[in-house]
C-alpha cells in the first residue's frame, strides 16, 4: 500500500459548452430544442403563459389545483387508464407552476418520445376534470396549505411579499394560494382557467438527440386542438422601494424561535445586472462560506444557517434573507444581518471573496446542465425571459469574468439597507421591547 502525503491539486476547468439551441415555428405553436449528440433520454416540456400571475382575481392557488388535477385522467382514459398508458412508457407527467408561466414536461427513451408527447397533450388539452375530482384535489391541497401554514415561515413570508408588492396585486400575495383562498374554489374556477390558458400552443421545448427526433411530429402531437395564439407578455413592473426600514412582527405565541425574513424589491431577471447582482447575493448571504453565515452562525453562535439571495421573474424580482434563530438572540441577529448588508453595499467585495463567488457560481452551472431535463429548464428560461439563444453559452464566461468593480458597483445600487422590511414570526410578547429598542425601524404588528 502507497500513502500518498500531499493532497493532489484541483485539475484545470474543462471549457463548458451549451448545446445547439434550435427554434421553428409548427402547427401554430414554437418549437425550441437543444441537440443532444448520442444521449439516449429525451425531455419534451410543453411551456404555457399559465403561471400564477394569469390566476383570476380572488382564485389565488387555482393553477396548482389544476395541476393537480391534470393526473385525474382524461377525456379518452379514466385515471387509472392514463397512469397504465404512461407508466408503460417508463414514464410519469411532470408539472411546475411559477408566476410567469406553467410546465408539463416527460422524458423517456428517446424512441419512445413522440407515444410521450401525445400522452402529454391528452392531459392538458383534454384532461377529465370529473367534478367530484377536482373537489378532492382541492381539498387536498387546501389540507396541505393548512399543515405547511401551521409551520413557522410560510405567514413570515406572505407578510413580507404582501409589504414589498402590496397585498393588491397577484404578484404580492403567496404563488400557491393560501388555505383559505384554495378552499374557497370551486370546479368552474378551475374549467375556467384551463380553457382559457391551457388550450393556446405555447411552446414545446425539446432535450435529446435531435437527429432521431421529429421535431414536426412532436409540434403536431402537442399542439393537436390547440387555438387561440399566443399572448403578450406583460413587461417587468416598477416597484418603489420604501423610504424607510420597519418591522412587522407576526405574533407565535410560546414560539422557542424566532423566523426571519429580511427584503426588498429588485429588477426582474433580464436586466443586465443579472450576472453582477448574483455575485454579489452569493457573496453576502447566497453560499455556506458567505458573509452573513460567517457572521450570524459561526462568529455569533445565532442560527444553524442563513441566506441571503437575489431572485427574479420576468417581472420583478426581490432581494431576501431568511433565517431561523433563539428567541433570546432576535434582535441582536437582525442587527448584524442589518449591518452586514450595509457594510456589503457600501464597501462592496474584495478579489478573494469574488474568486471563491465566481469558481463556486460557474462550477455550480457546468455540473447542474449535463441532463436533458436541465437542458431542458434552461430553454425555458430563454423563452420565457426572452434571452438570446447564446445566452446559456456564454454565462460562464460572464461569471468568470466579472470583477470586483462590477460586482461592488452592483451592490452598491441593488441593495438598500434603508429600505428592507424585516418579518419576524415570534413570540411578540417575550421580543416586541427589545425590537423597538434595537432601533432598526418602526416596530408594527402583523395583521393577519
Amino acid at each position: 500500500m502507497t500513502l500518498i502525503a500531499a493532497r493532489p491539486g484541483p485539475g484545470a476547468a474543462r471549457p463548458y459548452r451549451f448545446p445547439q439551441v434550435v427554434r421553428r415555428t409548427v402547427a401554430g405553436g414554437q418549437v425550441v430544442a437543444a441537440h443532444l449528440p448520442g444521449q439516449n433520454l429525451a425531455v419534451a416540456l410543453l411551456l404555457l403563459d399559465a403561471g400564477a400571475g394569469r390566476e383570476p382575481v380572488g382564485k389565488d392557488g387555482v393553477g396548482g389545483v389544476l395541476a393537480k388535477a391534470l393526473e385525474e385522467g382524461t377525456a379518452q382514459r379514466d385515471a387509472t387508464a392514463y397512469a397504465l398508458a404512461i407508466e408503460a412508457l417508463g414514464t410519469e407527467l411532470v408539472t411546475g407552476l411559477d408566476r410567469d408561466s406553467f410546465q408539463v414536461s416527460v422524458q423517456v427513451p428517446v424512441e419512445r418520445l413522440g407515444a410521450a408527447v401525445e400522452l402529454l397533450a391528452e392531459a392538458v388539452r383534454t384532461p377529465r376534470l370529473d367534478p367530484a375530482d377536482v373537489r378532492r384535489v382541492r381539498d387536498d391541497e387546501a389540507t396541505a396549505l393548512r399543515m405547511d401554514w401551521a409551520n413557522p415561515g410560510p405567514r413570515a413570508d406572505a407578510a413580507l411579499r404582501a409589504d414589498l408588492f402590496g397585498v393588491g396585486n397577484r404578484w404580492g400575495r403567496p404563488m400557491y394560494g393560501d388555505p383559505d383562498t384554495v378552499a374557497g374554489l370551486d370546479v368552474d374556477d378551475v374549467t375556467v382557467f384551463h380553457s382559457e390558458w391551457f388550450i393556446r400552443p405555447g411552446t414545446l421545448i425539446v432535450a435529446g438527440d435531435l437527429e432521431r427526433i421529429d421535431l414536426d411530429a412532436l409540434a403536431a402531437a402537442a399542439f393537436a386542438g390547440a387555438g387561440g395564439g399566443p399572448v403578450e407578455k406583460r413587461g417587468p413592473i416598477e416597484v418603489t422601494l420604501h423610504d424607510r426600514r420597519r418591522i412587522i412582527l407576526v405574533d407565535r405565541p410560546g414560539s422557542v424561535q424566532s423566523t426571519l425574513r429580511l427584503g426588498h424589491p429588485s429588477p426582474h431577471r433580464a436586466h443586465p445586472d443579472h450576472v453582477p447582482m448574483t455575485l454579489a447575493g452569493t457573496v453576502l448571504g447566497g453560499a455556506f462560506t458567505s458573509r452573513l453565515n460567517h457572521l450570524i452562525r459561526e462568529v455569533r453562535g445565532y442560527t444553524y444557517g442563513i441566506r441571503g439571495d437575489f431572485a427574479s421573474s420576468r417581472r420583478f424580482g426581490r432581494f431576501a434573507v431568511s433565517s431561523g434563530v433563539q428567541t433570546a438572540v432576535t434582535a441582536p441577529a437582525l442587527v448584524e444581518a442589518v449591518g452586514e448588508i450595509t457594510r456589503t453595499q457600501l464597501t462592496g467585495v474584495t478579489e478573494d471573496e469574488l474568486a471563491v463567488a465566481r469558481s463556486w457560481r460557474a462550477g455550480q452551472l457546468s455540473v447542474e446542465l449535463q441532463s436533458p431535463r436541465a437542458i431542458a429548464a434552461a430553454l425555458t428560461t430563454l423563452v420565457v425571459h426572452d434571452l438570446p439563444d447564446d445566452y446559456h453559452a456564454r454565462l460562464r464566461e460572464a461569471l468568470l469574468a466579472a470583477d470586483v468593480e462590477q460586482v461592488s458597483a452592483a451592490a452598491a445600487t441593488h441593495l438598500h439597507p434603508h429600505a428592507l422590511t424585516l418579518v419576524v414570526e415570534g413570540d411578540s410578547a417575550v421580543i416586541r421591547d427589545e425590537l423597538v429598542a434595537a432601533d432598526l425601524g418602526e416596530v408594527v404588528d402583523h395583521a393577519g
